[in-house]
């Protein structure tokens, strides 16, 4: 266990120097997605190394069998683990607030500049605290080793819950996290014995209530207020001219060869259309918002659902469904939007994503109106819009439709306040700028054309799952968002574009397409930092 620790914090500090260090001056979500392709490129490594089965681990032969205690038994290994917890956080508060690395460490938090300038090395005090925390998770994942299988997607479980736990306990504070984790520990043993159905969902709700109680978690402190911006972010431009009369022959060229494409290929530019709508409905919130979501699939599948729903017991037709199901998005954005839009920085993303999951939850075990996780079949176009081609033109039509109303939204009055009250609050509400009300309407009129595009998904492929409100979907538009670029109006489109072209064709040529992605994706981090639009507006401008 020891020196499965040490392996992983030598290949996290490796990490860091090598890809990480490179990114710091770029903003917090492009490091996110820096780190998601490691995940990636990890994932199918391991594939390589240790094969696809599960794996099992034994326990150490004095940790075996169990022990009785006031008349019940106890599994020794059960009862080394809670020993292991408190032993963990001893030793972490003593290096933070004992040593001089950690007094270094938390003046480095505080003011880097200030710590730069006494001369120390913050470059190696970093690498020293991500080879910290990644000894530490390879720590926790060898001790979990004999309690299940490994598996290749356990990673993505893990990380989630674990975002939950910091963010219960307070960014910045120690025993919040471990008093964070002891109470969802308990609440989830709870669970399994009173109410059973809960535990899919017990976590995210605990995070909810405590966000929506007490925004900066159990012990964390509150922020100071943001500085305002002595430099505001450029204002979202069009590509230059050269490249927008080149985009729109190529769409045109596309459209009039439609008809003499094949069945598959029309239902992959269907399904580009849609996720250049999800995408940029993202975007409206991301980029002039300035508000992260980790849940915006929440309305992606509250569309889907409600198309699906009025088929399948109104028997509406497709029309109504894809009318209706932009209202119904809209609703669930408004009431989620009213608690997420209080919030800022990482504490309103993982809201977002709490609400996503209870979402998600409610589609998943709702069985007699939902399907449960047998979904909705049968919800398909109206007869005239059944074939490929015309689903193709109908798709690329509301789409088109839906790009153009946010981008006519960002370039509006509205849009123009709703960068205000990004770029400085203060600012805003002192000219009179309601800054709740507008990122909260954006956060609903966001939360509608999603709605939307699931709507359309939902016709595409003729079914509605639960899987369309879950995590990945909205790691999905984040990516797609932030490949293209979040300062740019066409950055969605050019993201969600590569993305789910990459993804297609990755999965189609090889079965490690996630390292192929994973790499991809590395290397547009560390060479296009402003994304794909920003890259393509930079060399239309030195042409120009």
């Amino acid at each position: 266990m020891l020196l499965a620790a040490l392996c992983v914090g030598a290949l996290g500090a490796a990490l860091e120097m090598t890809v990480l260090r490179r990114i710091y001056h770029a903003p917090e979500l492009f490091q996110l997605l820096a780190t998601f392709a490691l995940v990636l490129i990890v994932q199918d490594v391991a594939l390589l190394l240790w094969g696809a089965d599960d794996k099992f681990g034994p326990r150490a032969p004095l940790l075996r069998g169990a022990v009785e205690i006031l008349g019940l038994r106890f599994p020794r290994y059960e009862l080394f683990l809670i020993a292991v917890g408190p032993v963990v956080l001893g030793l972490l508060w003593l290096l933070f607030h004992r040593t001089r690395f950690g007094i270094l460490l938390r003046a480095a938090t505080q003011d880097r500049e200030m710590v730069s300038a006494l001369g120390v090395d913050q470059r190696l005090l970093f690498t020293a605290v991500f080879f910290l925390g990644a000894a530490l998770a390879g720590l926790g994942g060898a001790l979990q080793l004999p309690r299940e299988a490994v598996t290749l997607h356990m990673d993505m479980a893990i990380i989630v819950e674990a975002f939950v736990v910091v963010v219960i306990g307070g960014l910045g504070s120690l025993p919040g996290a471990f008093l964070a984790a002891l109470l969802i520990g308990e609440l989830h043993a709870f669970g399994i014995l009173v109410f059973p159905r809960i535990t899919l969902v017990l976590v995210f709700l605990v995070m909810a209530v405590v966000l929506v109680l007490r925004p900066h978690g159990l012990l964390g402190a509150p922020p100071g207020a943001p500085p305002a911006s002595e430099q505001a972010p450029p204002l979202p431009r069009p590509l230059p001219r050269g490249l927008r009369l080149a985009t729109l022959g190529a769409l045109a060229a596309l459209l009039l060869a439609a008809p003499f494409l094949g069945d598959y290929p029309l239902i992959l530019l269907a399904d580009f259309a849609i996720f250049i709508l999800f995408a940029a409905s993202l975007h409206l919130i991301m980029g002039p918002g300035g508000m992260a979501s980790f849940g915006h699939a929440a309305y992606f599948g509250a569309g889907a659902y409600a198309a699906g729903l009025l088929l399948r017991h109104l028997a509406a037709p497709m029309e109504m469904g894809l009318l209706l199901a932009p209202f119904a998005a809209g609703l669930v954005g408004l009431l989620f939007g009213w608690f997420c839009v209080r919030l800022s920085g990482v504490y309103a993303a993982m809201l977002t994503l709490a609400f996503a999951q209870i979402a998600w939850s409610v589609a998943f075990q709702w069985v007699e109106v939902t399907g449960g996780d047998n979904g909705l079949l049968g919800i398909w176009p109206s007869n005239w819009a059944r074939g490929k081609l015309a689903f193709f033109y109908l798709s690329a039509a509301l789409c088109g439709l839906g790009v153009w109303l946010l981008r006519r939204a960002i370039h509006a009055p509205f849009g123009l306040a709703l960068r205000a009250q990004r770029d400085s609050a203060l600012r805003a509400e002192a000219i009179g700028i309601d800054a709740f009300r507008i990122r909260w309407l954006a956060f609903a009129y966001a939360a509608a054309f999603a709605g939307l595009a699931g709507a359309l998904f939902a016709f595409g492929k003729g079914s509605v799952f639960p899987t369309y409100l879950a995590i990945p979907r909205s790691v999905d538009a984040l990516l797609m968002v932030l490949l293209g670029g979040v300062q740019t109006v066409s950055g969605p489109i050019l993201g969600a574009i590569a993305y789910a072209g990459l993804q297609e064709q990755l999965a189609r040529v090889t079965e490690l397409w996630r390292l192929l992605l994973g790499l991809v994706i590395l290397a547009l981090v560390l060479f296009f930092p402003r994304g794909l639009a920003g890259a393509l507006a930079q060399w239309g401008e030195k042409r120009a």
